[in-house]
């Protein structure tokens, strides 16, 4: 082989290899610290050309329906959230109602919603998933009260 044939094998596996050094610390960086999420252009000082609308009333809860999710198993046992309307955020992060301390919960893990008048459980593309009893989700999940979650090593259960 010529001695620029060597040269230029050298050069593109060294390249691959950055690329694969970059993208492994791209991952755990967003996995510590999490995703960005931009800042409202409100916050920023700037107009957004409209008044704010007021917010409708809340309607009343339905009967038999969960009014908080709690910790039943795992480090953060006892932890509470509850479900007034606005989705719960569950995972490590900071910015979550529910901020778990679990080597297996991502940053921001899942979320509870309320979409008409049925509570809704999603995976947000979580590395080791949310499950539902014992299936794992793959799109949102209805879930009612004494529905239990599991994310990592911690259970949580939907309560009234």
């Amino acid at each position: 082989m010529s001695e620029l044939t060597l040269f230029l094998i050298r050069f593109a596996y060294l390249a691959v290899l950055w690329i694969f050094v970059l993208a492994a610390v791209s991952v755990v960086r967003s996995d510590m610290f999490g995703a960005r999420v931009p800042e409202p252009r409100a916050a920023r000082g700037g107009r957004l050309g409209r008044t704010k609308a007021p917010r409708p009333a809340k309607a009343p809860r339905r009967r038999g329906s969960p009014t908080q999710v709690v910790v039943v198993e795992g480090a953060n046992t006892g932890e509470h959230a509850e479900l007034n309307g606005e989705p719960v955020l569950i995972g490590r992060g900071t910015d979550a109602a529910i901020r778990l301390d679990d080597d297996y919960v991502s940053t921001r893990h899942a979320r509870i919603a309320l979409s008409g008048d049925q509570w809704y459980v999603e995976d947000l593309g979580s590395t080791n998933g949310t499950y539902v009893g014992s299936a794992r989700l793959t799109e949102p999940m209805a879930v009612s009260v004494g529905s239990q979650v599991r994310i990592g090593k911690t259970l949580l259960e939907l309560r009234k």
